[in-house]
C-alpha cells in the first residue's frame, strides 16, 4: 500500500499543492465525524496515521469529532476475568457486570490513548463518553432476547461537543449513554457516530473498518451509492452481515441531513484524507440520490 504523507503538498500522486488547496478549503467551519473501529485500532503505524489526519483536519479549519470503537478490547478484557462474550445479531449481551468492563475500557484505556496519540501529533483533544453533559441519552434497545445494557441513542445535546471544538479541541467520544434514569448504556459505535452526525449537522460522516468499503459480486468496489441503490443490493444478496447495518447508518445519516457518509478501510494509511482531499477518492460515499 502507497504511505500518503498527510502533509498538504504531498497529498496528491499526481497534483500540486495549488490544486489541492480548494479541495482543502471547501471544507473549512464544517464538521466530520469519524468512526474509528476497534479492528482499524490494531496497528501503531496506521494509530500514527489516523492521528495526524485528523490534527491536520482541525489545521484547515475542520472540526473533527472522533467515535472510537473497541469491541476486541473489550472481549479480551472480558477473556482476561472469565467472562464470557455472547452475541446477538452482532451486539454484545450486556449485563451489569460485562456493563463495568465496556465502560472501563471504553471511557478509559481506548479513549485515552487516542488522546495521546492525538497530542503526540500535535493535535489537543478531550476525551469524554456520552455519559459527559448527557451528551447522548439513550435507550434501551428492545429486541426478541434480552441484550441487557445495550442502548441507542435517543437524544443529542451537543452542546459540550460544540464548548471542545470552539475551544480549538478534538472530542474524542466513548460510545456509552445514559439512560433518563441514570443508567449506563453500551452503544454500538456506528449507531454513535450516526447520531452526532446528525445532531451536529456535519458534512462527512467517515466509518472507518477493516473492508475496502461496499463491493459487488466481481468484488470490485462500489465507489457511490444512493438509498435506492443499497436497497437493490441488499434484495440481490451483494451486501449482507456485517455491512448490512452500516449501510443502514449511512442511510439514516443523509435521510437525516448528513450531506455524505463514507464507509473507508481503516487499514489504508491516510484513506481517510485520499477521500476528502483528492478527485478519485476512497472508500464507497452514500448520499442522497
Amino acid at each position: 500500500m502507497t504511505n500518503y504523507a498527510p502533509d498538504p503538498a504531498l497529498l496528491f500522486k499526481a497534483e500540486t499543492l495549488a490544486e489541492a488547496l480548494p479541495y482543502m478549503q471547501r471544507y473549512a467551519g464544517s464538521t466530520f465525524v469519524v468512526k474509528y473501529g476497534g479492528h482499524a485500532m490494531g496497528d501503531a503505524d496506521l494509530a500514527e496515521d489516523f492521528a495526524e489526519d485528523v490534527v491536520l483536519l482541525k489545521a484547515v479549519g475542520i472540526n473533527p469529532i472522533v467515535v472510537h470503537g473497541g469491541g476486541p478490547q473489550i472481549g479480551a478484557a472480558l477473556k482476561a476475568l472469565g467472562i464470557e462474550s455472547r452475541f446477538v445479531d452482532g451486539l454484545r449481551v450486556t449485563d451489569a457486570e460485562t456493563m463495568k468492563v465496556a465502560e472501563m475500557v471504553l471511557s478509559g484505556s481506548i479513549n485515552k490513548e487516542i488522546v495521546s496519540w492525538i497530542a503526540a501529533e500535535g493535535g489537543r483533544a478531550v476525551g469524554i463518553s456520552g455519559k459527559d453533559g448527557r451528551l447522548v441519552t439513550a435507550t434501551k434497545v428492545q429486541s426478541e432476547q434480552d441484550l441487557g445494557f445495550v442502548g441507542e441513542p435517543d437524544d443529542v445535546d451537543t452542546r459540550i461537543l460544540d464548548t471542545i471544538s470552539k475551544a480549538g479541541m478534538i472530542p474524542v467520544v466513548a460510545p456509552i449513554g445514559v439512560g433518563a434514569d441514570g443508567q449506563t448504556y453500551n452503544i454500538n459505535a456506528d449507531t454513535m457516530a450516526g447520531a452526532l452526525a446528525i445532531a451536529t449537522g456535519a458534512e462527512r460522516l467517515f466509518l472507518l473498518t477493516d473492508v475496502p468499503g461496499v463491493l459487488d459480486k466481481d468484488k470490485k468496489l462500489l465507489s457511490d451509492l444512493t438509498p435506492r441503490d443499497i436497497a437493490g443490493l441488499k434484495e440481490d444478496g451483494t451486501i449482507h452481515g456485517g455491512m448490512i447495518p452500516k449501510l443502514q447508518t449511512c442511510i439514516d445519516a443523509v435521510e437525516g441531513g448528513v450531506d455524505a457518509a463514507v464507509i473507508l478501510d481503516g487499514r489504508v494509511p491516510h484513506a481517510m484524507l485520499i477521500e476528502i482531499f483528492t478527485r478519485q477518492g476512497a472508500g464507497t460515499l452514500v448520499r442522497q440520490g
